[in-house]
Parts: structure tokens; C-alpha cells; sequence
């Protein structure tokens, strides 16, 4: 029986950050995925880039690109603000599409491109990657499982430090309006692991603030006005009646780090650091019983790891990689992709019920 033809993938983004380090090691070591190509906005810097990754393939723009009819799916990692148009002309090529999260600037933005992908008949995924981490797929299984009987309480805090002080590449994400600060990333990563284990909000209110409006620039040496969140502070209850409380905040200095708690009748389940993007072997579980005298690590199965070794080593790799297992089985065998673009609908959707719930000082019912 013959192996599955390697996924052929173009790269859009890559002289960027986040794809050369997180999706270019999980592409090349995967045998499931190709590196076929790479786009960036300019001939000189594609060019460069193919030239770094040894890919013969190299484009300036997406529209030729999807032109490529060797190209099966196109990974568009660039900038929130780009990734609305970008996707677009991809999903018009017919190609399959993985977009880093936020899906749009906007929520109508990720509604237009969920529409437009189910009328084409293309698959997607959204990079919300922690969706496919052996540690949160292992807790939500002990959750189906029963292991902490009837959840009561379910409690995330995520404190991160340096919020005051940024390179001038990265101060773009100061205007909200442009959709990745870090009520969208850093909280919206976090909210979304939680809820995949403990299931859906049914209702929520918020308080989502900016207590630095000024950022430094290190290189330029200059102060610029923010209105990024930077603290985001939520309590709701879940549809199983259990209730939840998530602080996520960038704090100027020696942040605590990341705990999610899990308190219910039979036990108590809960995960200590790992937190941030690339962290998964840092992801240790514990877990107690009713009548244990202290919790106990509980060790992730290596049957939720589907990625080699090589890919493991390379932290911000791990998930993502786990990612496009996914995705490639999804365009191969016709099962499901998840999460997709429809899922990121539903998460925009919910982010919009926070922001709502923050600006009336009013407890909103969340709608997906």
C-alpha cells in the first residue's frame, strides 16, 4: 500500500516571523506536507526566501501563485490585516487554506471568508493550534472521561511580561481596529484551549482594559499612543452549568506565568506553565482524585503525538505540525478539517460577546 502524495503548500509570509519559525520546521519534516512554495510582497525577498528553504518555486504575488496548479493549499501568515484580501484570492484559485488566527481583522471579514470557502468547496483550517496539542486534547478526554466528576469551577490566569516596551515592527498591533493585540492572540489563544476542554460559555461578562496606553520603541527610542487591550478580565458560566473565571494580562515586568484549574465533585485536574505559543513540552498535567492525599502528574499519551521527533524539538513547531497532520488527512481522506473557518466564526463571535459584555458593563448571552 502506497503512501499519500506529500500536501504541496505555499507560504505566503515568509520573510515574517511566526511562518518561518513555527511552519517551515513542520512542513519540511512532516511526511505528510511539502514546502512548494513561498510568496512574499516582493520578487527580491521571495526569492531569497526559496533560496533559504531550498523551494524552486518563488512568488511576488498571491494571484499568480494560485495560478500554480502544482499548489494544493496555501498558508497565509502575514499580518491580520492582510490576511482577509490574501485568503480571499486564494480561496478564489481554488486552493485549500490554512490562515493564522485571527481569521479577519473583523468578524464580518472572517463571515465573508467562511462563506466564500463553503461556496467554493475548498477545506480551511485557522492556526488557533492549540486545538491539536496532545496536552489539551489528553485533559479534555480525562474531562469526557469523568475523571473530575461534575465540574464546578474552571480557572485560567495567564500573566506575561513586556508590555512596556517593544520593537518598532511590532508596535503595529497598537490599533485595535487592525485585530491582533492581545485580547485577540494572546487572550483569544488562551479562552480557546480553555474551552475545548471544559466546553462552551453560555453567558459572560467582561472587563477588558488598557492600563498602559503608551508603548516604547527600543530601536526608535520614541513613545506611541496604544489602545491594544493589555488586561482582560472575564467570569461567565459554561452551557454545563459550571462557572469560569480567566484573567489573561502583559504585565511591564516578571509576569507569574500560566495555570489552568479544573475543580470538580470526583477530583481536580489542572496544567502549570506552558502557556505561551511553542510551550507544549512544558505542558504537565495534574491531576487528583477524591481521597488522594496530593496530585499526582498525569503523563500525556504518545498516541495524541503525531509529529517526529525532529518536529518536537522544535518548539513553536510542535502544534502547528500537529496542525497540518490534520489538515493534510482532512484534504486527503475528505474527513472534517477542525478547527476551520467556520469554527473561527464562532470564536470571533464570542470575542464580540466579551468586547459587549466590557463596554455595557452588561452580562451577555454568547451566541455562536
Amino acid at each position: 500500500m502506497t503512501s499519500p502524495e506529500r500536501l504541496r503548500v505555499g507560504m505566503i509570509g515568509a520573510g515574517g516571523r511566526w511562518g518561518p519559525w513555527a511552519h517551515v520546521p513542520a512542513l519540511t519534516q512532516l511526511p505528510q506536507t511539502e514546502l512548494y512554495a513561498v510568496c512574499t510582497a516582493h520578487a527580491d525577498t521571495a526569492q531569497a526566501a526559496a533560496d533559504k528553504y531550498n523551494v524552486k518555486r518563488a512568488y511576488s504575488d498571491v494571484k499568480t501563485m494560485g495560478q500554480d496548479s502544482g499548489l494544493e493549499a496555501a498558508l497565509v501568515a502575514v499580518r491580520v490585516p492582510a490576511h482577509y484580501a490574501i485568503a480571499k484570492d486564494a480561496i478564489d484559485a481554488g486552493k485549500h487554506v490554512y490562515c493564522e488566527w485571527p481569521l479577519g481583522a473583523t468578524t464580518q471579514e472572517a463571515e465573508e471568508l467562511a462563506a466564500l470557502a463553503r461556496a467554493k468547496g475548498v477545506k480551511t483550517m485557522v492556526g488557533l493550534q492549540r486545538q491539536a496539542s496532545p496536552a489539551y486534547m489528553y485533559m479534555r478526554e480525562l474531562i469526557k472521561e469523568g475523571y473530575v466528576g461534575e465540574m464546578l469551577a474552571v480557572n485560567l490566569t495567564q500573566f506575561t511580561s513586556g508590555v512596556l516596551t517593544r520593537t518598532a515592527d511590532r508596535t503595529w498591533q497598537r490599533d485595535i481596529k487592525l485585530g491582533a493585540n492581545p485580547f485577540t492572540i494572546t487572550f483569544g489563544h488562551a479562552i480557546d484551549a480553555a474551552l475545548m476542554v471544559v466546553g462552551e460559555l453560555a453567558q459572560v461578562s467582561a472587563s477588558i482594559t488598557t492600563q498602559v496606553p503608551q508603548w516604547f520603541e527600543s530601536d526608535t527610542q520614541r513613545y506611541v499612543d496604544t489602545t491594544a487591550p493589555d488586561n482582560i478580565m472575564v467570569q461567565g458560566r459554561l452551557e454545563s452549568g459550571a462557572v469560569l473565571s480567566a484573567f489573561v494580562g502583559a504585565q511591564p515586568f516578571h509576569g507569574t506565568g500560566y495555570r489552568f484549574e479544573i475543580f470538580g465533585r470526583e477530583g481536580t485536574l489542572c496544567m502549570i506553565g506552558g502557556g505561551e505559543a511553542g510551550e507544549e513540552a512544558k505542558r504537565k498535567i495534574w491531576g487528583g482524585k477524591k481521597g488522594d492525599k496530593a496530585l499526582v502528574e498525569l503523563p500525556v499519551p504518545e498516541r495524541l503525538k503525531w509529529v517526529p521527533e525532529a518536529v518536537r524539538n522544535v518548539g513553536r513547531a510542535y502544534d502547528v505540525g500537529q496542525m497540518w497532520v490534520n489538515f493534510a488527512k482532512s484534504i486527503r481522506t475528505g474527513v472534517e478539517a477542525h478547527p476551520d473557518f467556520e469554527y473561527a466564526v464562532r470564536r470571533h463571535r464570542m470575542l464580540d460577546a466579551m468586547r459587549c459584555a466590557s463596554e455595557t458593563g452588561q452580562r451577555q448571552k454568547v451566541v455562536l
